[in-house]
């Protein structure tokens, strides 16, 4: 990672000193994810209730601007014009740059299907199988680290040779053995973990947009 993508990922524990237990996973969390976006590689995210919006919040960080506009390059901008001249200033000028994120919550159609046929506890998994590739990173959600469909989803991931980040409690739960990072924020309640997780992404999101984007 660059210089100025770990000065941002600095400025987590100064607002949060709890967290500084968690510091070289959130870095190896970071790391991962930069790496994998390097490389072409994609973030899958899964997690069940409060922890199902936070891998929707967590995409819609990564997708879109954050905290910069992400201007596309120029030379995409010429590719729309000469593809689509009526249309490429507005594509141009409202499009942003994007870092490749999926949740496999909300796949409602599949899921559902899935399901009644199959097993509901597989429906992560079955994404994993279907859409995870070697290089590609899972960001596994779980305030307990036992949710099982959490845990069959990081199993596939590592058949499939993807790298499994968990997103804990303190205890990591049987998701922690799993896992090649985990970061167990330092508390036991559900609520509690839930609010430490929120700045824990957010300081990562933050990171890759300044590991990508100029601007």
């Amino acid at each position: 990672m660059k210089d100025s993508t770990k000065k941002t990922l600095d400025t987590l524990f100064d607002r949060y000193p709890a967290l500084e237990i968690c510091r070289a996973d959130i870095f190896a969390a970071a790391e991962a994810i930069c790496a994998c976006c390097h490389a072409g590689g994609k973030l899958l995210l899964c997690g069940n209730g409060g922890s199902a919006s936070d891998a929707e919040h967590i995409v819609g960080e990564l997708m879109k601007g954050f905290l910069k506009k992400r201007p596309l390059p120029q030379s995409l901008r010429e590719k729309m014009k000469a593809a689509f001249p009526q249309d490429a200033d507005y594509l141009y000028e409202n499009l942003q740059g994007a870092l490749p994120a999926v949740s496999l919550v909300n796949s409602v159609a599949l899921g559902t299907a899935f399901a009644n046929d199959q097993a509901a506890d597989l429906v992560f998994a079955q994404q994993v199988l279907g859409l995870g590739r070697e290089g590609d990173v899972l960001l596994a959600i779980s305030t307990s680290g036992n949710s099982k469909n959490v845990l069959y989803a990081a199993e596939m991931a590592k058949v499939r040779g993807l790298k499994t980040v968990a997103l804990t409690g303190r205890s990591g739960g049987r998701l922690k053995p799993l896992a090649d990072i985990t970061i167990a924020v330092p508390e036991d309640e559900t609520y509690r973990i839930q609010e430490l997780h929120l700045p824990v992404y957010h300081a990562v999101c933050i990171a890759a947009e300044e590991e990508f984007f100029e601007a």
